[in-house]
């Protein structure tokens, strides 16, 4: 994994992904991470470089970027395949909720150390070369004050300060050198391969849990060879007020 940003990695720190249990079940059956088109995210401001205040004035004698530009940062943004992780110790209530189905999914957590380690290299044909996979800490940056001067890959590591509650930690995979070369790209995401056994350090069950999803996500967990990594979520505890 080649690092995307100026900023070091720490390979140990604590990463997380919360998954729905069918997404969770998919990984556990298939051992691929999925990346999305970076044109998939709902944040508008995805790979911007910089944001013009509500009611800016426009010089119309100098667009913004004009239809070419548009459409070639669109198809940077088809090009940039990537997935987001949470950096944090300790797993978040906020996350439950977002990308679990209301507490009902499940989560896996890593490190950078292993995402790295457990990445198979990425072909989008056989016979063509491996792809590079990139790395890195999303660094969040008022872009209403300043305008990112980073390039095409580096900018899917930058995000508006509006976005920092979400901490992120990024793989990519860009694929403009593969469609250069005639190899057909996909319009959406990618099916990356992992190793499942280094990959996953520790399987967090989602708080709101029923019983028959509880099982179908050991069963999974198990035929991987990962049953012995499950743990409940804190949030099951019972709270004490004295």
């Amino acid at each position: 994994m080649r690092n995307a940003t100026d900023e070091a990695i720490d390979q140990d720190e604590h990463l997380w992904r919360y998954f729905k249990t069918e997404r969770f079940v998919d990984l556990m059956q298939t051992a691929e991470l999925y990346f999305a088109a970076a044109r998939q995210f709902p944040d508008r401001f995805e790979g911007a470089t910089a944001i013009l205040p509500p009611g800016a004035y426009i010089d119309p004698r100098y667009p913004l970027d004009g239809e070419l530009g548009e459409r070639a940062f669109e198809e940077l943004r088809r090009l940039t395949k990537i997935s987001c992780w949470h950096r944090s110790s300790y797993e978040s209530d906020a996350m439950w909720q977002l990308y679990a189905g209301a507490w009902k999914g499940v989560a896996i957590r890593t490190t950078p150390g292993r995402l790295s380690e457990a990445a198979a290299t990425f072909r989008l044909e056989p016979q063509h070369k491996g792809e590079d996979l990139w790395g890195g800490n999303v660094t969040y940056v008022d872009l209403l004050k300043e305008r990112l001067r980073v390039n095409s890959l580096a900018r899917f590591w930058h995000k508006h300060m509006a976005f920092s509650w979400e901490r992120e930690f990024r793989l990519g995979i860009s694929l403009s050198f593969a469609e250069e070369f005639g190899v057909s790209v996909p319009e959406q995401g990618i099916r990356v391969p992992f190793s499942l056994d280094v990959l996953v350090d520790r399987i967090f069950l989602g708080p709101s849990l029923d019983p028959p999803s509880i099982e179908v996500i050991r069963r999974a967990a198990e035929q991987a060879g990962l049953g012995e990594r499950i743990r409940v979520s804190s949030m099951l505890g019972v709270p004490r007020y004295t």
